[in-house]
């Protein structure tokens, strides 16, 4: 296998220091780039092609959710299995950024999208009107993640008015850049190509059917992933069916992954007042330092939607995720609480058989 640099995965000095305790262990650095039914493959410095990886038993037993398990973007610890055998993921690298989501459904749980990520581009079509809502939830965890957000608004070759469409999307993007383009005109493309320096980490996210595979196919210069068409209800198709890491030539990475039909906040609180910077100036004219801006008196986000300053619609929105967060909050607490419970009952009866073998 031809040798492969991993400072063109991002590998990084701090990185290597993180790593010393791990390879007087005798294990090497890797970086997850495809996981599939808990099957990982590892990108490794001396196969360019990577290595089928599982993680642990320890490492499964310990984990407390999902989210300590790896996935896609992640630096990892690993021991290489003898010939025909599946290497071992024994540890994961702390992770400089992370985008993660409550599980859906109705559990309690977090799920990490992607890892150690640069940028995100939140990508949304324009085959049909601007999204402003889903635009905004989008943003929230993609600036809970650490990384830059990018909106990208595909498929500008069929819309109408790609100048209004872009300043709609500028009006609720709070500072995010936001960049019309055209998975099939390359040249549309040079303001995201120029992210993709080596070591650097690209995530594309988004709904179903708005291009994602396709503009990274058109970045990567061949088709590395496959693209579907979307349905004549203008419902996209699931084209990507599980996240994976892609090595440009041009240099950086790309994580694609696949279209999100459910994107429930988890820890958000400070994204969503980041993108909702005009709220928070607003705010400052507030009766009250805690106003909720919701029932209280004297609230200056609730006078500045009477008199037509800030959208109903965006308004009604931001106390929607304030709503969603403080609901997760209580669930987690009740969750831990439980848990604690159930922790000290194990406890209890472990000392009580501790006397019973004592007393025999």
């Amino acid at each position: 296998m031809t040798p492969f640099d991993l400072t063109a995965l991002g590998w990084t000095p701090r990185l290597a220091q993180d790593f010393e305790p791990f390879r007087e262990r005798g294990l090497v650095p890797g970086r997850v780039s495809l996981e599939h039914n808990h099957v990982y493959r590892v990108m490794v410095a001396d196969q360019r092609d990577g290595l089928l990886a599982e993680a642990t038993g320890r490492m499964k037993h310990r984990a407390e959710g999902r989210h300590e398990l790896p996935v896609v973007g992640d630096w990892v610890a690993l021991r290489p299995g003898a010939a025909g055998t599946r290497a071992a993921i024994d540890a994961i690298l702390p992770r400089r950024t992370a985008f993660t989501r409550k599980v859906a459904g109705r559990e309690t749980q977090q799920q990490v999208i992607a890892a150690n990520i640069d940028v995100v581009f939140i990508v949304f079509a324009l085959d049909g009107p601007v999204k402003a809502r889903r635009i905004e939830r989008y943003l929230v965890p993609a600036r809970q993640s650490g990384a830059r957000p990018i909106v990208v608004l595909n498929k500008m070759d069929q819309c109408g008015d790609v100048a209004g469409a872009v300043a709609e999307a500028v009006s609720v993007a709070g500072g995010a850049a936001v960049h019309a383009v055209s998975a099939h005109v390359v040249d549309s493309l040079t303001p995201l190509r120029a992210f993709a320096a080596s070591g650097q980490t690209l995530a594309f996210l988004g709904p179903s059917g708005v291009g994602k595979s396709s503009i990274v196919n058109t970045l990567a210069g061949r088709e590395v992933l496959k693209t579907g068409e979307v349905r004549a209800d203008s419902r996209g198709r699931h084209t990507s069916v599980h996240r994976q890491m892609i090595v440009l030539d041009s240099g950086g990475c790309v994580i694609d992954t696949p279209g999100l039909r459910e994107l429930q906040i988890w820890e958000s609180e400070s994204a969503v007042d980041e993108s909702f910077t005009e709220i928070n100036v607003i705010a400052q004219g507030c009766r009250f330092r805690d106003c909720r801006h919701d029932r209280e008196p004297g609230c200056a986000v609730k006078s500045a939607v009477t008199a037509g300053e800030l959208s109903e619609d965006r308004y009604a929105h931001y106390l929607q995720l304030q709503k969603e967060q403080q609901a997760l909050e209580l669930k987690r607490d009740e969750r831990s609480l439980i848990d604690a419970k159930r922790q000290t009952k194990v406890i209890h009866k472990a000392l009580k058989r501790m006397q019973k073998d004592r007393d025999r």
